[in-house]
């Protein structure tokens, strides 16, 4: 196997285990989705710790809603935690799940 067959083989199962596309040939499936629902909770548990206010606002809905957003927005090697559970916060308001944050109030006035 070429290092350029690897390099395909390896960015499939990412894109199977980050945004529920089809198990590549040779993988089960049924393991990828365990896998792919841990790496999920696990993004869920961070941003949970990172943004402690999101959970508390969102009580029952949070969790649902993160996974929404998270099976729209997968989250990137390039982009930091904490800018992630911020993308979510604001992802949140533009939705209308949350109100405007107090500065963003201020601001406009």
């Amino acid at each position: 196997m070429t290092r350029e067959d690897l390099a395909a083989r390896q960015a499939a199962l990412l894109e199977t285990l980050l945004t529920d596309a089809p198990a590549p040939s040779g993988f089960d499936p049924a393991r990828l989705r365990i896998e792919a629902d841990v790496l999920l909770a696990k993004r869920r548990k961070l941003v949970a710790y990172l943004r402690p206010d999101l959970p508390e606002a969102l009580g029952e809905r949070f969790r649902p809603l993160f996974d929404a957003f998270a099976a729209e927005r997968p989250k990137a090697v390039t982009v930091r935690a904490r800018e992630y559970a911020d993308t979510f916060a604001a992802w949140l308001v533009t939705r209308g799940e949350l109100p405007k944050p107090r500065w963003f109030q201020r601001r406009k006035r």
